[in-house]
């Protein structure tokens, strides 16, 4: 059996619980902001804000931009994006009111074609959407250097991708504002959980506000975006923007600070489980695999097949097969998003075609990797993928 994911918590985690428990405090506070601090240090960005979901990251990451002092978003500006990612890359956007332009993907690296990107830029593009897929980076260098040139804002999704590198600097750290998850299934396991980085101090503040109600009250003295003022009776309840409670708790910063200091390891671990999947599949009659980016090396958030046309006819028995062994698969992503009805409550246009996110969707799957070694399960998995005919 081999599942989709791995529960990596051990005693520290529990005793970490425990301790939280025994102190009486739950929710959001003080180790929440010790939680933040390690964040931002292993990351290396200035400031880092935990929430409740990897999600709730990228709608606090994309709503910042939205009140900026300078070139703020506006409802109904082009963002670009790839068209395959999870579907809460595509709904914070939505909700900030922005026009989605859905640009094709590479079918080895899964993730954005950087030459259609480059093509489908025009002067109404105010931001650009990078995911780094599965634990892949994208071409992060080299779209810094488009946003740079063009004045055009960079969010970098990076969700599934937590410890990944490209060109010697971490993915996560390229965009203006970036997010990252603490999912269960993640490098990293808070139960629930995500956060932002972001080196720009007005983003940052802006999203503590965003987090926590719209309020003014976890804004420092020296905040670029309100001034309090003496009477402390109403400065605890002052609104100033439209905001959310997305906040976590003590409980999840807590664990997070001991399952942090195991990524390391779990990567070394991951990228190990890597070898052998390259090895075994990288040439395989029946399947293309995902490849790494140039100049990246990958987390490897899972591991994806796409079936060869010659092939096709086999998926349902391979997906038979696979269940009846108990080898957990599922949908590289959410697929095509525009394959999904939502898509009727998105405002977005096409840049030509989406014919690989298409081949990806209906012809690709994952199993999931792990933090623990799943060499001898890969070597099962190649040997079921071989007699299937």
């Amino acid at each position: 059996m081999l599942n989709l994911v791995t529960d990596t918590f051990d005693k520290e985690e529990k005793n970490a619980i425990k301790k939280i428990v025994k102190s009486g405090y739950y929710t959001y506070g003080k180790v929440t902001s010790r939680f933040e601090e390690i964040l931002s240090k292993k990351f290396k960005k200035k400031y880092a804000l935990f929430c409740n979901s990897g999600s709730s990251a990228n709608l606090l990451a994309i709503s910042s931009l939205l009140y900026k002092k300078d070139r703020p978003l506006k409802r109904g500006d082009e963002v670009i994006v790839p068209a395959l990612s999870w579907s809460t890359t595509y709904f914070p956007l939505a909700q900030c009111g922005l026009k989605l332009k859905f640009v094709d993907i590479s079918r080895d690296t899964l993730n954005i074609n950087l030459d259609e990107l480059k093509k489908a830029i025009t002067k109404k593009t105010k931001l650009i959407c990078a995911v780094n897929i599965l634990g892949n980076p994208c071409d992060l260098r080299e779209i810094r250097k488009i946003c740079n040139k063009k004045r055009i804002y960079f969010f970098e999704d990076n969700c599934e991708s937590m410890g990944a590198t490209h060109n010697k600097k971490l993915a996560g750290s390229y965009g203006d504002i970036t997010s990252h998850s603490t999912f269960f299934s993640h490098h990293i396991s808070t139960i629930e959980g995500g956060f932002v980085l972001t080196d720009n101090k007005e983003l940052f503040h802006i999203c503590k506000a965003l987090r926590s109600h719209g309020w003014t009250r976890d804004l420092p003295k020296d905040s670029l975006i309100y001034k309090q003022k003496k009477n402390d009776f109403f400065e605890k309840y002052r609104f100033i923007l439209p905001g959310y409670n997305l906040r976590s708790t003590d409980l999840n910063a807590a664990i997070g600070i001991e399952q942090i200091k195991k990524l390391d390891k779990f990567l070394r671990i991951r990228r190990n489980n890597a070898k052998e999947y390259k090895l075994l599949f990288s040439d395989h009659e029946k399947f293309h695999i995902q490849k790494e980016s140039k100049n990246s090396n990958s987390s490897w958030f899972a591991f994806p097949f796409v079936i060869r046309k010659k092939f096709r006819y086999l998926l349902p028995k391979l997906f038979n097969e696979l269940k009846k062994q108990k080898i957990m698969f599922r949908v590289i992503c959410s697929g095509n998003i525009l394959n999904h009805p939502v898509k009727k409550h998105l405002d977005y246009t096409i840049f030509k075609n989406l014919n690989n996110t298409n081949l990806i969707h209906n012809y690709g799957f994952f199993i999931g990797n792990h933090p623990i070694d799943i060499t001898r399960d890969l070597k099962k998995i190649k040997k079921i993928f071989d007699r299937i005919s």
